[in-house]
Formats: C-alpha cells, sequence, structure tokens
C-alpha cells in the first residue's frame, strides 16, 4: 500500500517537472526573439542614420537652364540721351544781377543776353583807372616838352650831355607809365562789358540757377555758382558700350535708331558717327557715339533709350542671372551640373549687361543646368544634390525681365523629394544655394527636383 502510494506521487511530480521545463524553454525563445529583433531595429536605425548623415554632407543647390533670346538682326544697347553741346555759364565779373531775360526752357539764339549784372565797385576803379591815365598823359606831355627844349640848348651848350640823357630817359618812364594806366583801363573795360551775359550758342536754357539781387562771384571757383546752364539739343548724343565680341562690325555710319517707351512703336533714326577705336579694359566695350536728328524736340537729354545697331546679329545668345556668376582671380566662370550631378567651372565670355541677367555669348549652351547662388567654396569636380527652380522655356526679348512658369516634373520627382527635399532649402542656405529657390517652390507648389543619383 505503502509502496503504491510512493509510485503515484513520483508520476505526477513528473508532468509538472516537464511543464516547468516547457514554460521555460519558450520564455528564453521569447527572449532571444526579442533581443534580435531589437538589435535587428537598431542596425536599420544606425544605418537609416548613416544615409541620412551621408545625405546631408552632400550639399543642395538650385539650378535652372540659361534663358535663349529671341533671335533678331540688329544689337540692342542701353543707353542715355545727351545735349550734343551742353555748357554751365557763369560770371566773369563780381556784382549783383541787375535782371535776367530768359527761363528754363526758352529758346535762345546765339548771342543772346541772358542776363545784366550790376557792377559799382568796377565802375569806381575805372573812373579811377580813367583819371590816373590823364594823370599820365599830362606827365607825359610835359616831359616831353622838357627833353624836346633840351635837345635845342645841347646844340648851342646851353646844357650839358647828362642833362638831355636824364630829360630823356624821364620821358620814357612816363610813357611806360602811361602805357600802363592805358591797359589798366582797357582791362577794367573788358570786366565791365562782361556785366553782359550772352549765350555762346544756339540751345536751350535748362537751368537758372540766379534771380534779382543775388550776389555775383566771378569764376567757376570758391563761392562762384552757375548762373545758366545751356543746352545744344539738335542732334541728340547717344552713348553706348558695344561688346568686344561686336566691335570689329562697328563703323563709322553704321544705321542706328533709337526706340523709347514713352514713344512705343516709334523708331528715331540716327547712325554711328564715331567710336574710340580702342577697347576699354576694364569693361572689354567699344565706346560709340550715336548722333540721332531731333528737330522736334521729342528727344530730351537725359533719358534713357534703347540704341538698336543694324548689325544684322543671327547668332544664337543666352541671359543668365547675375546671381549665377562667379567672379574668381582667373575670370568670371558660372558652375554647372552634369547628368551625375558632377560640377564643373565653366569660363563665360559676357555681352551686354541688362541689370538683372547678363548675356553670354560663349561657355554656356541651352540644355546646360547652372548653379543659381552659388557658394565660394563649390570647386569644380564636386557631387551636389540639385533642385531645379521654375522656369519659362520661351525665349525673352533682349534686355527684358524673364518670367517664371510651373517646371515640367520629371519622373522621380517624388522619390527626390523624399530623399533630400526636405534638407533641401536648408542645405542652399548654408551652401550658397538658392534662398529665393524655397520661396518660390512654395509658389509654385511643389517644384520638380533631379533626381539624386546612389550614393556611393
Amino acid at each position: 500500500m505503502t509502496d503504491e502510494s510512493h509510485s503515484s506521487s513520483h508520476a505526477g511530480q513528473a508532468p509538472k517537472k516537464s511543464h516547468l521545463f516547457l514554460f521555460l524553454v519558450l520564455i528564453a525563445i521569447m527572449l532571444v526573439a526579442i533581443g534580435g529583433i531589437t538589435l535587428l531595429q537598431r542596425r536599420s536605425q544606425f544605418k537609416a542614420l548613416a544615409n541620412d548623415t551621408q545625405t546631408q554632407s552632400i550639399p543642395t543647390v538650385a539650378v535652372t537652364h540659361p534663358t535663349v533670346e529671341e533671335s533678331q538682326e540688329d544689337l540692342v544697347l542701353p543707353g542715355t540721351m545727351q545735349a550734343y553741346v551742353e555748357t554751365p555759364i557763369y560770371a566773369r565779373t563780381n556784382g549783383y544781377l541787375k535782371k535776367w531775360y530768359y527761363d528754363i526752357g526758352a529758346k535762345v539764339p546765339k548771342g543772346a543776353l541772358l542776363a545784366e549784372i550790376d557792377t559799382p565797385e568796377i565802375d569806381q576803379q575805372l573812373s579811377s583807372a580813367k583819371a590816373d591815365l590823364n594823370t599820365a598823359k599830362a606827365n607825359t606831355d610835359l616831359s616831353q616838352t622838357t627833353a624836346a627844349r633840351y635837345d635845342g640848348l645841347l646844340k648851342t651848350d646851353s646844357v650839358s650831355k647828362q642833362e638831355v640823357d636824364n630829360a630823356n630817359g624821364d620821358l620814357a618812364a612816363k610813357r611806360a607809365t602811361q602805357n600802363s594806366s592805358e591797359a589798366n583801363v582797357r582791362r577794367l573795360e573788358d570786366l565791365k562789358s562782361f556785366e553782359n551775359v550772352y549765350a555762346p550758342f544756339s540751345g536751350i536754357i535748362t537751368r537758372r540757377n540766379v534771380d534779382i539781387g543775388n550776389l555775383i562771384n566771378a569764376g567757376n571757383g570758391g563761392s562762384a555758382q552757375q548762373l545758366f546752364y545751356l543746352a545744344q539739343i539738335d542732334p541728340i548724343r547717344v552713348y553706348v558700350n558695344v561688346p568686344e565680341l561686336y566691335a570689329p562690325s562697328v563703323h563709322t555710319g553704321l544705321g542706328a535708331y533709337l526706340e523709347l517707351n514713352q514713344y512705343p512703336g516709334r523708331r528715331f533714326a540716327g547712325q554711328v558717327v564715331r567710336t574710340a577705336n580702342a577697347i576699354d579694359q576694364a569693361s572689354r566695350t567699344l565706346l560709340t557715339e550715336i548722333d540721332v536728328p531731333n528737330k522736334s524736340g521729342e528727344l530730351l537729354p537725359g533719358g534713357y533709350s534703347e540704341a538698336h545697331l543694324e548689325l544684322k546679329v543671327d547668332a544664337a545668345r543666352l541671359q543668365v542671372p547675375v546671381n549665377a556668376l562667379l567672379f574668381r582671380a582667373e575670370g568670371l566662370r558660372a558652375i554647372t551640373v552634369d547628368a551625375n550631378h558632377t560640377t564643373h567651372l565653366r569660363p563665360l565670355q559676357i555681352g551686354r549687361d541688362f541689370g538683372t541677367t547678363l548675356e553670354v555669348v560663349q561657355g554656356l549652351s541651352a540644355q546646360d543646368w547652372i548653379v543659381v547662388n552659388p557658394a565660394d567654396s563649390l570647386e569644380d569636380g564636386a557631387h551636389v544634390n540639385v533642385k531645379e527652380l521654375p522656369q519659362n522655356n520661351q525665349p525673352v526679348r533682349a534686355g527684358a525681365p524673364s518670367t517664371n512658369s510651373n517646371a515640367p516634373q520629371n519622373s522621380n520627382g517624388a522619390a527626390a523629394n523624399n530623399s533630400g527635399g526636405n534638407n533641401g532649402q536648408s542645405n542652399a542656405n548654408n551652401n550658397g544655394g538658392s534662398n529665393n529657390g524655397g520661396k518660390k517652390g512654395k509658389k509654385a507648389k511643389e517644384p520638380s527636383v533631379i533626381p539624386k543619383t546612389t550614393q556611393q
């Protein structure tokens, strides 16, 4: 009986131990699985962090295509109209303005009396000089009479030779004094004649700086002031700077015409009258003068105009924004990005300057991607992420501001946005990319982004 109960108790404990062992094994398997999953998650996180770090280490730059200018047969250059002859008019004598006869805008002929100056001091000096001249003449007459008398007495040996020489010497001195007095009178008469101010040539009064009673000082220095400003506006001059590339085609007699914003559709015909015959080393341009008839007076000095030189220019020309250029010691450069997202420094030959854009005549093609706002640290052969700016692909008129439109979407644009779009704006700011790129991107509703290449 006792043996049977003992064996039954052993039989009951065996299943309990097997269940406990199985439970412990399951716990161990679960712990190993959890540890493995944790290790895999951490490995994935470390790998993602490494990829993000490598991605962020590559700068993101904003890129765009050069803008193609519309074809035209003439060379268009900005110019400022100038009067053919212009001069400030100053007084040549001191005094007070007595009267003026012409105001601004008045057309005056050559020799017209412009103003009168009251010169009381000059008048008094002239009166004194004339009195001194009369005294000198009287002294000269007396000396001449004395010398003649001494010459007669010398024939009879009534006076010595020395006394005759003294009389003749005194006569020469008195004549010199008389000549000096006459010169002083002529000088003062000339100064008095300057109290009348005359027009040196026919033209238009463009400025009057004095009024009746103003104190007038002679000359153009110190406290002296301009009385009038006179300009001859027929013909009108326009000076333009022709790029060196077109300089050989510019010559005297070349046809030209002006276009003005205030006269749309009208052309004011003229021609090239002279060139500097030398290239300016600073701007690499040829200074050229164009004269345009202006009998009606519609062309005003100081106004802006577009000068068209009839050069028959047929070559393709591009425009790039000024913030896409790098000024290096070796010359002007632009940074382009190829299909592998590798940068290249391109030397450029610049044509005309339109203010916000520059004309490129050599060094780029219309298909090139150029970096906008490149960082100074960006060198040739660097690998970059790129972000395309919206652009209008239509040809623009020379010098006209280009307008942007929605850029075409690339096939992998979403992937590029996911991989680099979040850091595109910050990296562009830090590495000299376009600060405006992010702002324009928001307005254009997610502009297209060139897909990034596989990281090495």
